[in-house]
């Protein structure tokens, strides 16, 4: 008889340890609501991370498409230099190449109407340029 009160006792024991564990943890069986319990609405926060993702998708592909202008801005713009500075009869040094999408404009003083009408035809045949606005000066010996 001792034997089976020591059992039952030890198992009264046990029992209680577990739940006092779980309950100071917050873990398993407890009387209560769970304490670790955070508040946050879980499908509005899914919902808003969404949205968030969807918007810096659309800015990313933005700034791509920037980026990847700026970038043919300045192909266009390395081309015209690079035809010009291995041309002989015109002195790249002197004339500014600005590109605005297809759009070259050049600037600068030339020696001669024969210098500003190949700088303006070397620009004219380069890929990808849809227009030439020549303000190239003509320097007067």
């Amino acid at each position: 008889m001792r034997f089976i009160r020591r059992v039952v006792l030890l198992a009264i024991v046990v029992v209680a340890c577990v739940f006092a564990y779980n309950y100071w943890s917050g873990n398993g069986w407890t009387l209560g609501a769970p304490r670790n319990s955070s508040g946050v609405n879980v499908e509005a926060a899914r919902k808003r991370g969404a949205e968030l993702a969807t918007s810096a998708a659309e800015k990313g592909r933005e700034a791509a498409t920037k980026l990847e202008g700026a970038l043919s801005e300045g192909a266009l713009t390395t081309k015209i230099k690079s035809k010009m500075a291995l041309d002989d009869s015109v002195k790249a040094r002197t004339i500014s190449v600005d590109t605005a999408g297809s759009v070259v404009t050049l600037t600068g003083i030339v020696r001669s109407n024969g210098e500003r009408d190949r700088a303006v035809r070397l620009a004219k045949e380069t890929d990808g340029v849809t227009k030439v606005v020549d303000k190239l000066e003509v320097k007067k010996p």
